[in-house]
């Protein structure tokens, strides 16, 4: 089977949790991209890829995901996690980073990852879009930035 997705769906969330992994599903959550199984892909913009909004979804839908994520129980500490989707006309790539440390300095740290794919491809680029979750830790904390690959025609559900 070979699937190209058509739509790019960006999106971040912050939130606190019980244990990390309620952390990250709590932040999941707030960034929309719960309920689904995200399959962790490697980070290439197919040609003529868009970007917009999710699609409504069936609980459990497999969906390929780039992602970044962190989790930290340092209460006061700022945690920041970020993807940078650089766009050209050849395609494009997704690099994604998180830190211990505010969202701005992230995308600084994407920006120059993007660069970088674009220049070892011999690409010209031409747009960077940023998503970048940030969160001062409570008690225990996570942040995430997801770009979810989906194709944008509606899901035939049977019916259910």
């Amino acid at each position: 089977m070979i699937y190209v997705p058509r739509l790019i769906h960006l999106a971040s969330g912050a939130s606190e949790g019980r244990t990390p992994l309620n952390a990250f599903d709590n932040a999941l959550l707030e960034a929309g991209a719960h309920n689904a199984n995200l399959i962790r892909v490697s980070s290439i913009v197919p040609k003529g890829c868009r970007f917009g909004p999710k699609p409504d979804l069936p609980v459990g839908t497999i969906v390929p995901t780039v992602y970044a994520h962190i989790t930290s129980n340092v209460a006061g500490e700022i945690i920041s996690a970020c993807i940078g989707a650089g766009i050209g006309a050849e395609g494009g790539v997704l690099m994604e980073y998180s830190h211990r440390g505010p969202g701005d300095d992230a995308e600084r740290v994407v920006q120059a990852m993007v660069e970088e794919g674009f220049a070892r491809r011999g690409w010209t680029l031409d747009d960077v879009r940023f998503v970048t979750g940030e969160h001062k830790v409570d008690r225990l904390g996570s942040a995430v930035a997801v770009a979810m690959m989906l194709d944008p025609e509606p899901v035939n559900t049977g019916g259910r």
